[in-house]
């Protein structure tokens, strides 16, 4: 850990708007890996929990639902607040309360706990993703498909490591062994209070001619908020896709195949991979090619394969899943960038 909080400390002196700060990237990224490794705890521990206390579909469907109200909805409302009173420390605060979430739900006795560590699980995660993404295109240097890339790919690495994560200390160990995690947490605060440091002084330098580079300058206020509402409407696709899989696809291969529960948190871990990997391909190459061919790709590609896959075996189940979440995952950079240039 103090390697890593010696990295950002070192970079935080000289800040060059046109230079890409990379130890800066990498350093959220591996929060952002540290925060959405917690938050995929959730939904894999799913087949545990609907055992442990009995649960049915619905109630299941009810912390999916807490979990992701907090998580989704609320981000917008903390990122026009932070856009107004820019918060760098905002991100340890966001990873405090994903302590405080991992630490309720290793000892939630009944539903109603689990529903407030879902809560609170979700609300970490809306405070830390606006201002964590803002600092990721300030340490771009320009190269923003490439910045949220890895920025993103960090979040997805995450969010594969979760269910594997459960399959191995989890699974074996009991609901009690959710507790170890929150030592990521504690390391993830570490280091985001240094980043929040460096981007403090980050915004302090930034000058207001930087700001006019934006491509939305061209674009009519009506005109800008047309195309959110466009790239809004791709990503809810996308989450929408990657969410239900997420939560249902260890009961789907439970039921169907009769795997055990380690084995479907492997074939998650596996389809997950495939979602990092998608992300990381997916922002150079639309600096490359242009991002709206990565985003076509990206809406149309996973079309046959997702048609294919409830008719095959357990075999091509977790083959197909791969070139799913790769084709899945790489416009999800895409998006944020055209989102970002929107709404600069």
């Amino acid at each position: 850990m103090s390697s890593r909080v010696t990295e950002i400390t070192a970079v935080a002196p000289a800040i060059d708007p046109q230079k890409t700060a990379f130890k800066v990237l990498a350093a959220i990224s591996f929060c952002h890996m540290l925060n959405d490794m917690a938050q995929s705890l959730l939904p894999a521990l799913y087949p545990i929990l609907k055992q442990s206390f009995q649960l049915n579909f619905s109630q299941v469907g009810l912390i999916t639902l807490t979990f992701q109200a907090t998580a989704s909805l609320l981000q917008p409302v903390v990122g026009m607040y932070t856009d107004r009173r820019p918060s760098p420390y905002s991100l340890s605060f966001g990873m405090g309360l994903t302590l405080i979430g991992l630490l309720l739900l290793s000892i939630a006795p009944s539903f109603g706990p689990l529903l407030l560590a879902a809560a609170l699980l979700g609300f970490g995660s809306s405070v830390f993703h606006p201002e964590s993404a803002r600092v990721a295109r300030t340490a771009s240097g320009g190269q923003h498909g490439l910045a949220q890339s890895l920025f993103q790919v960090g979040g997805n690495a995450g969010s594969s490591l979760g269910p594997l994560l459960a399959a191995f200390i989890v699974v074996p160990r009991g609901q009690s062994s959710v507790a170890w995690f929150s030592l990521a947490a504690l390391l993830g605060i570490a280091i985001l209070t240094k980043i929040g440091a460096w981007s403090k002084r980050a915004l302090a330098s930034q000058s207001a001619s930087a700001r006019g580079h934006a491509k939305s300058a061209s674009l009519t206020p009506r005109g800008a908020a047309f195309s959110i509402v466009i790239l809004l409407a791709l990503i809810f696709s996308k989450y929408f896709y990657l969410a239900s899989i997420t939560n249902y696809y260890t009961f789907y291969l439970i039921h169907r195949f009769h795997v055990s529960v380690q084995s479907a948190q492997v074939y998650l871990f596996v389809f997950l991979g495939a979602v990092a990997a998608g992300t990381i391909i997916g922002g150079p190459v639309g600096d490359r090619i242009g991002r709206k061919a990565v985003i076509w790709v990206s809406i149309l590609g996973i079309l046959p394969f997702t048609l294919i896959l409830p008719h095959v075996n357990l075999f091509w189940t977790g083959i197909l899943s791969v070139p799913i979440g790769i084709t899945l995952a790489s416009a999800f950079p895409e998006i944020v960038v055209y989102s970002q240039e929107m709404l600069p």
